[in-house]
């Protein structure tokens, strides 16, 4: 059984940040990093829209807004130094009638209260200067909000800690099946293989909620997942979209609805939708696993989460199996949108931590167990934050 100082679970961006921020701490430490797949950043990192985000949602002063504002400044030196695909091309949030505009003018206040710059107000004609084929009755431009190649920059942190001097390791096909206090130390099991490790940081995403009750943390949430499909404009639409358009959020719910974002590779993707999705690591309409499902479906603050939102659900739901519907959703913010604009596109499932009345919890979650600390939960803007929210797990490790 190999031994380490540091030990951290689970290889998306949020592992790999801790693990190139704890190798910065404390550089003479042996560290492992354990991944259940055969390479990292399969799930939330790689399935999400590949946005940086500016901090223009966030309440100033709140955790997600400081580390927005911390990580997006550690993001784009970092890319530049290590060449990972990035672009600050700016974004477009559009008003598309007018009882959205007070909704407009928060976001405005709250973007200049979080030290945003350059935050211009659009008339239709000038949402139209930056984005031809949108129409809105007002817009905001944002200039610093960019697009980067998320799972790029994943393998450029943990490529940087491992190409090092010292014991530094990345262990792949390694799913952490049993945790256990040994020696002052916790012994990690599974596929196989065992490590130990002092300390452990479970950054496990999905799976989050499950290691930190298999470590006995005392958890409050369940993660409950929700997929999210996407269109991509076919190639003869490509140009109708030049960088990234989004609807005034809608803040009784948690999602930012359906949007257009220029990728790193020049497609255009469009949505999601947020559906309940039957598997916790399901990417198609019909994935389904009985664990997953019944986990879900058999805890309290799912089912007052539809009563409360059935409406809402539906609608989603409707999406989800008809390209009508998502093309209807898509025309608010560009009218002239035609089916065969559109072709099938990936999708993603979100791990939403949700509380037993309900409660969609909308910020992260630490919480400490035998010898580790768990990251719970990580909503966006987790991927432009990594950095920072690294900094502030590695700030809680003793060695």
């Amino acid at each position: 059984m190999k031994k380490f100082d540091l030990a951290v679970v689970g290889g998306g961006i949020i592992g790999a940040a801790t693990l190139y921020k704890l190798r910065q701490k404390f550089p003479d430490a042996r560290l492992v990093l354990l991944e259940k797949e055969s390479e990292s950043a399969l799930h939330q990192t790689g399935r999400n829209s590949g946005v940086i985000h500016s901090g223009l949602y966030y309440a100033p002063g709140s955790l997600k807004a400081q580390t927005c504002l911390d990580g997006y400044r550690q993001l784009i030196p970092f890319c530049q130094e290590h060449d990972v695909f990035h672009e600050v091309c700016g974004k477009v949030v559009v008003a598309t009638e007018e009882s959205e505009r007070p909704r407009l003018q928060t976001l405005y206040e709250r973007g200049i209260n979080n030290g945003l710059k350059g935050l211009e107000w659009l008339d239709s004609c000038g949402i139209r200067s930056h984005e031809p084929f949108i129409a809105g009755v007002q817009g905001l431009y944002v200039p610093q909000t960019g697009i980067v190649d998320y799972r790029g920059m994943t393998r450029a942190l943990l490529s940087h800690v491992t190409s090092g001097a010292g014991v530094h390791e990345v262990l792949y096909d390694f799913r952490v099946e049993s945790i256990a206090e040994r020696e002052n130390g916790l012994q990690l099991a599974g596929s196989g293989q065992a490590v130990w490790a002092e300390q452990v940081v479970f950054c496990g995403g999905l799976q989050a909620d499950r290691l930190a009750v298999q470590d006995g943390a005392n958890v409050d949430v369940k993660i409950v997942p929700f997929r999210g499909d996407y269109y991509e404009l076919a190639p003869h639409a490509k140009n109708k979209v030049r960088h990234l358009v989004y609807p005034v959020p809608d803040p009784q719910f948690p999602f930012l609805g359906v949007h257009f974002t220029r990728m790193h590779d020049g497609s255009v993707e469009c949505g999601p939708n947020a559906v309940f999705s039957f598997k916790r690591e399901g990417y198609s309409k019909t994935s389904f696993d009985w664990t997953d499902t019944l986990e879900s479906l058999g805890y309290a603050g799912t089912w007052k989460l539809f009563a409360k939102q059935w409406r809402y659900g539906l609608g989603e739901y409707e999406r989800a199996f008809s390209k009508s519907k998502f093309l209807k959703a898509l025309q608010r913010l560009m009218p002239d949108l035609q089916a065969e604009d559109l072709i099938p596109g990936r999708s993603g499932v979100r791990a939403q931590a949700l509380r037993s009345d309900g409660t969609l919890v909308d910020d992260f979650v630490f919480v400490r167990g035998q010898r580790a600390i768990h990251v719970v939960n990580a909503p966006s803007p987790a991927a432009t934050a990594c950095l920072a929210i690294a900094d502030k797990i590695v700030s809680l490790v003793e060695v």
